[in-house]
């Protein structure tokens, strides 16, 4: 698939020079969907930009999109998933360290996104979680991916899995995003196991491992 059809999705103030998001961005050519507010992030202007992206995505050719969101990023995708027709347009999601937004904190800096979109996500997701997030804890982040129908990957003491966490470019989540991309579309190929580890639905499908 074309880079330009791997989307970023940052979350509240957008990822800076040393963010992971942006150093997958920088080095393979994926293309962030730069929202009008990243200051006052408002759920429906937000999911409003996303769906025009994925739009003129679509109509350059090269097939669906894969979405890399992180933070509210994340919320971002579940939000708009849940309302939009054009979720046919996205192929998979790699969701990292979702807030929980529905937290008094952190609801009182990012109002108007409560509660959490909750249904179930059209297409194939991994949502990534660390063990200390600042704004959800693991048990919580587990929940939405199972909520989502998502695979759960708990990837230790990372805090927001941001540049702050010292991941650099986060290969290991890369290999995951590699796997990701390579899946045939349309596909439900994979579901989230008790133990958190991806079940493989078809003999031929893609496995995401811990």
């Amino acid at each position: 698939m074309s880079p330009a059809h791997t989307l970023i999705l940052p979350g509240w103030q957008s990822s800076g020079p040393g963010h992971w998001q942006s150093l997958w961005e920088a080095a393979h050519g994926y293309q962030r969907v730069e929202q009008h507010d990243w200051l006052r992030p408002l759920r429906g202007d937000w999911s409003a930009r996303l769906e025009e992206v994925l739009l003129d995505t679509d109509a350059e050719g090269g097939g669906p999109a894969v979405l890399v969101a992180h933070s509210l990023g994340c919320m971002l995708a579940a939000a708009w998933a849940a309302h939009s027709r054009n979720t046919h347009r996205v192929k998979a999601a790699l969701l990292v360290a979702p807030p929980d937004v529905e937290r008094a904190d952190v609801r009182q800096v990012l109002p108007g996104w409560a509660p959490v979109p909750l249904q179930a996500l059209p297409f194939p997701a991994l949502v990534l979680a660390s063990s200390n997030d600042p704004f959800c804890d693991l048990a919580r982040a587990r929940g939405f991916a199972a909520a989502w129908g998502a695979d759960f990957v708990d990837v230790g003491p990372c805090g927001h899995i941001n540049a702050d966490s010292g991941l650099g470019e986060w290969p290991q989540a890369h290999e995951h995003l590699k796997r990701l991309q390579t899946l045939r579309f349309p596909s439900r190929e994979f579901c989230l196991s008790p133990s958190g580890n991806t079940l493989n639905k078809q003999a031929h499908a893609a496995k995401l491992t811990r």
